[in-house]
């Protein structure tokens, strides 16, 4: 079941939406498919659903809005399809069935009977409607098992040839261990705090780089509380554990080398990289059931799309203006 996962995303997301119902005004028809009518006002539905999703992220262009009108009456055509393809395949999903994959969604999130219908409530969805929905997408998951798991493989080589193509992205990142000189910076300070401040961290850069010892120049110079004790020691950590602004600094250099003064939101820091570990390249077989799930999800998806064009080929579809 996991295998489809991309799919059954894209199923969901058709199935998500609006069906026809005959008590809605009809104001024209915008496409007819396999003789079975797709109403203007079930486009206009989808693409306002379309549009409040993309608004989560960012503002929509009047550019953006025109297209929604087209993307929902594709989305809408697939869903007719596959709703036609199902039925023709006689493809149904038993009450029993449709029981105890809900026990299970309870089992898995730890609901009871009351949360789940309040959690459907607080999602403006009645417990009947979810049973409905969820019964549309059992039905679609066992047609894409029959019309595309069925007919797809990864070879035995595959993984291999990927992982040897691709070692950049099963490798472990680098471990930098560092130390650093700190000059704190009030968060009010004027121009002429902000010279003071800069012009002493420009001299004991200058004191690093002549050589002189960097931790005692930490012990010395550095607003660090604990630089007293240990120097300046940061510790060792990897990409994604430090200040962006000090991790910026730290990736692009080598062991052993001093960095310019780095200007953080707390003040200025001179950064030594005392060692750069690099990564190891993770074993094939720690990596290789990773690989086949990526391989076969890749494929379900490219198989699912050819499907749905087959369908498309196959039909009988009008569009009107």
């Amino acid at each position: 079941m996991a295998k489809l996962l991309k799919i059954i995303t894209l199923l969901l997301a058709i199935a998500a939406f609006p069906a026809f119902s005959p008590a809605e005004e009809i104001d024209r028809i915008a496409a007819i498919v396999n003789e079975e009518i797709i109403t203007s006002h079930e486009v206009n539905q989808g693409a306002a659903l379309l549009a409040k999703e993309a608004e989560k992220t960012a503002p929509l262009s009047a550019a953006d809005r025109a297209q929604l009108g087209q993307k929902s009456l594709n989305r809408l055509i697939d869903k007719k399809l596959i709703d036609q393809k199902i039925k023709d395949l006689g493809i149904i999903v038993s009450d029993e069935e449709l029981r105890q994959t809900i026990e299970d969604v309870k089992k898995q999130n730890k609901l009871s009977q009351e949360e789940l219908t309040s959690a459907l409530r607080s999602q403006g969805l009645s417990y009947d409607q979810y049973k409905a929905q969820l019964r549309e997408q059992l039905e679609r998951i066992r047609l894409m098992g029959q019309e595309v798991r069925s007919k797809i493989q990864v070879g035995e080589n595959e993984p291999r040839e990927y992982y040897d193509a691709n070692t950049g992205s099963y490798s472990t990142d680098d471990f930098f261990r560092a130390r650093h000189i700190f000059f704190r910076l009030n968060k009010n300070a004027r121009g002429d705090e902000v010279n003071k401040v800069l012009t002493t961290a420009m001299v004991v850069l200058q004191q690093a780089l002549s050589g002189k010892d960097f931790a005692e120049l930490a012990r010395k110079y550095s607003d660090d509380p604990q630089a007293s004790k240990d120097g300046g020691e940061l510790g060792t950590f990897k990409k994604g554990e430090m200040l962006p602004e000090i991790e910026k600094a730290v990736i692009g250099m080598r062991s052993n080398q001093i960095s310019d003064i780095v200007n953080t939101p707390a003040g200025f820091h001179i950064i030594k990289l005392e060692e750069r570990t690099p990564g190891k390249l993770k074993p094939f077989d720690e990596v290789k059931g990773e690989i086949e799930e990526m391989l076969y999800k890749k494929k379900s998806e490219e198989r699912f799309n050819l499907w749905l064009a087959e369908l498309r080929t196959a039909a009988a579809i009008e569009i009107k203006q």
